[in-house]
């Protein structure tokens, strides 16, 4: 019984590492004159394209850009291949 709590609370603990590690990929734009940009995000709480659309919309708000589009939602292990797409914009918000 021990062994069985003491696996439970490892695989708990394992899962919520992982749900912390949790990136988005998106577009935003502003108007006057209209700039655009591809940016990658850190997103807390639940990995989805929902939530991340929930948290960046105002980061990038108050920043004066407007958020488009989430393209995905993805783990650690996504940052490396789109780190040199967003350039400037790579966990800026």
């Amino acid at each position: 019984m021990k062994q069985i709590t003491l696996s439970l609370t490892l695989i708990l603990a394992l899962a919520s590492a992982a749900q912390a590690q949790c990136y988005a990929d998106y577009k935003a734009k502003q108007d006057n004159p209209l700039r655009l940009h591809y940016g990658v995000a850190q997103v807390s709480g639940n990995c989805s394209a929902r939530n991340a659309a929930q948290q960046l919309g105002p980061r990038l708000s108050a920043r004066g850009w407007t958020l488009l589009q989430i393209q995905s939602v993805f783990g650690p292990e996504g940052l490396d291949k789109r780190k040199a797409s967003a350039g400037q914009y790579f966990l800026r918000f």
